[in-house]
């Protein structure tokens, strides 16, 4: 796992970063949605800038350092890691903020965590023990909520702390024009102690420093359409 960035020229640079290229990059799915969302920004993507916005004054007004794709994060109790979709480094005045973007089509948020429970092997357990704890959690979240949500929040913070940033930011990029998997969203936030909006963000009340928020804004539905 090299941390040596090129920069891109276009969105179809992202596709050899995929862990299955040829499966996920395809016109209407999430990947390509994406890449070409951020590619086409001057920035970060107006719809990402406006959630960051609608929070507190350590989140406004960020300005883009860079944006990688399929950062990844590696967790204890397995050789596999976590892959952020876009992992975007900002700054402002109160310093830096580190903002791992989950990107979604209709594409479900995987399985949940009593799915993951159910088949854990002594190195699955130790990783649902940790990412637990990275998030300040004193009890375990429902079987009912989303493993890739816990685990991509999770991801967030610990790469804020690498980069010493002061928060980080959890956001889910849906291109969906039904928000498909809000709901799971929703109460995987509840049961953090807090409410999810669309088109907002909502900071993790068991998180310190640095700060985690977590947030939900819907993608401009143009970069659906197959790229040139």
């Amino acid at each position: 796992m090299k941390r040596i960035l090129i920069p891109t020229q276009s969105a179809n640079d992202w596709k050899r970063l995929l862990a299955k290229p040829d499966l996920h990059w395809k016109a209407g799915a999430s990947a390509m949605a994406a890449a070409s969302s951020w590619e086409a920004a001057d920035g970060l993507p107006p719809e990402v800038s406006a959630a960051l916005n609608s929070g507190p004054a350590e989140l406004r007004g960020l300005d883009l350092v860079l944006a990688v794709p399929e950062w990844e994060v590696p967790l204890p109790g397995g050789s596999t890691t976590s892959h952020t979709d876009v992992l975007a480094v900002a700054t402002n005045t109160h310093g830096l903020v580190v903002i791992a973007v989950e990107a979604k089509v209709d594409e479900p948020l995987g399985p949940t965590l009593g799915q993951k429970r159910a088949e854990a092997s002594g190195g699955q357990q130790e990783r649902l023990r940790y990412l637990h704890e990275v998030l300040g959690l004193s009890q375990q979240l429902p079987d009912a909520i989303r493993y890739q949500l816990l685990h991509r929040s999770a991801s967030a913070l610990l790469t804020a702390r690498r980069f010493h940033a002061h928060a980080a930011v959890m956001l889910v990029q849906s291109f969906s024009p039904e928000s498909w998997w809000f709901e799971d969203f929703a109460a995987f936030v509840s049961a953090l102690g807090t409410a999810g909006e669309r088109g907002a963000v909502t900071k993790v009340p068991s998180t310190k420093a640095p700060s985690l928020y977590v947030g939900w804004c819907a993608g401009d539905q143009r970069y659906r359409l197959p790229v040139a």
